[in-house]
């Protein structure tokens, strides 16, 4: 067996099960999970009817094998969709790769971009390293591991919505440094990283030569009236048109909410691009000829995101304030997480404790939250989400309030 897998970690979802596993909820309540972060809105019906036209085409449909650089059709309208959102103009042909779903693309970039044999000069044992945020997605530190990389988790601040503070990444790690992930809009936070943000990290780019993978699967979904700034749109905004060592991913599942439909693609460094593509030519990564033109059918449509955002904004404006009334949560920038602090008397030693409070919360009110410590790992002594929940509001807007008012009420006379 490969030796290298007995260095991940259980997934947050297998984590939560063992934690509520021995739980008996209380049955004068319906189950309600604000655990998982799958969307749970309708599919559009031109993206079903897409489906179904394709399998029925007299030429292609599920009778051919599929091209793993995708179709032209497809391409063209994920570069559409670009020129639309961002302004940017790419060529479909060489910046922009159809991929399985934005998790799978973020897991086998790490497996193309790093060099596990960068350091085997050295009598240390020195790894590559793999930075990552934290709190953070879990597939980077899989990634990094799977890769022959050391993860090195970044400090975050909470005063300021647990932003990223790159400027402390030791001079050494960086040196090590060959792959940088970063997610904005943030998985738990929400947070959008400002265009500072993004020059500060070129410039390490620059500098040590590292390729930066830039995770915007929930961009469409924000609460500002201005759109997110993406990694790509950043770039061009400071004179670096060619998106040197940059790739930006992203995914329709949150935006067209079809997590079943495994479809996204990555656009951005054409070399790098290159490269991917010879990479999942052996890895057998190719799209469905099916999928693909559902997939171009959503990116060219944009009426259904715009009516799954309102859907978005007006459940958060709904729910919201319920928690507040009890918990320090406020409206993120984007996402469909609230990151909400837990209160200091659920355990702990220095604040309430997350698995303490998801495990109480599940038994007397059968709701279910994602304790945050499991989307952060201690580093530098300190673990970012170890007094926060994070509750996904997937489901229609009166289950979502109704979990609220459950967990208000569990805050506010606990047993």
């Amino acid at each position: 067996m490969n030796p290298l897998l007995s260095r991940l970690q259980p997934y947050p979802f297998e984590r939560l099960r063992q934690l509520l596993g021995s739980v008996t909820p209380n049955p004068a309540y319906r189950p309600i999970s604000l655990g998982i972060g799958e969307p749970r809105h309708p599919t559009p019906a031109l993206l079903k009817d897409a489906l179904c036209d394709a399998v029925q085409a007299p030429a292609g449909g599920l009778a051919t094998y599929p091209a793993t650089a995708g179709t032209p059709e497809l391409k063209q309208a994920c570069a559409t969709w670009v020129q639309r959102r961002y302004g940017l103009t790419l060529n479909p042909a060489t910046q922009i790769l159809p991929v399985l779903g934005s998790r799978e693309a973020l897991f086998a970039l790490a497996q193309v971009v790093v060099n596990p044999r960068a350091f085997a000069d050295r009598a240390d044992g020195t790894e590559p390293v793999v930075v990552c945020p934290n709190p953070f997605y879990q597939i980077y530190e899989g990634a990094a591991y799977l890769s022959g990389a050391q993860p090195w988790f970044a400090p975050s601040d909470p005063a300021r919505n647990f932003a990223v503070d790159w400027a402390s990444v030791p001079e050494h790690i960086w040196q090590r440094t060959q792959l940088l992930y970063t997610c904005s809009p943030g998985n738990p936070t929400g947070a959008v990283m400002p265009l500072d943000e993004w020059q500060m990290l070129f410039e390490l780019s620059d500098k040590y030569g590292f390729v930066i993978a830039s995770d915007e699967c929930y961009s469409e979904i924000y609460f500002r009236d201005e759109a997110p700034l993406g990694g790509l749109e950043a770039a061009a905004k400071l004179g670096r048109s060619d998106f040197k060592n940059l790739i930006a991913l992203t995914s329709l599942s949150k935006r067209s909410n079809v997590p079943g439909l495994r479809s996204g693609f990555v656009a951005g460094d054409a070399e790098l691009l290159k490269a991917f593509t010879l990479y999942r030519t052996y890895h057998g990564s190719a799209m469905s000829t099916v999928i693909q033109s559902a997939s171009a059918a959503a990116w060219l449509d944009e009426q259904h995101v715009i009516d799954n955002r309102a859907q978005y904004r007006a459940k958060f404006a709904e729910v919201t304030p319920i928690l507040a009334s009890a918990m320090n949560v406020a409206l993120p920038d984007a996402g469909f997480y609230l990151w909400a602090e837990v209160p200091p008397a659920f355990g702990g030693t220095t604040g309430g404790s997350d698995t303490d409070f998801a495990r109480a919360l599940y038994a007397q009110y059968n709701v279910t939250v994602l304790p945050g410590s499991y989307l952060a790992r201690e580093a530098q002594g300190f673990n970012p989400g170890a007094q926060r929940v994070r509750m996904a509001l997937v489901a229609e807007t009166a289950e979502c309030a109704e979990a609220a008012r459950r967990i208000v009420q569990f805050i506010q006379s606990p047993n």
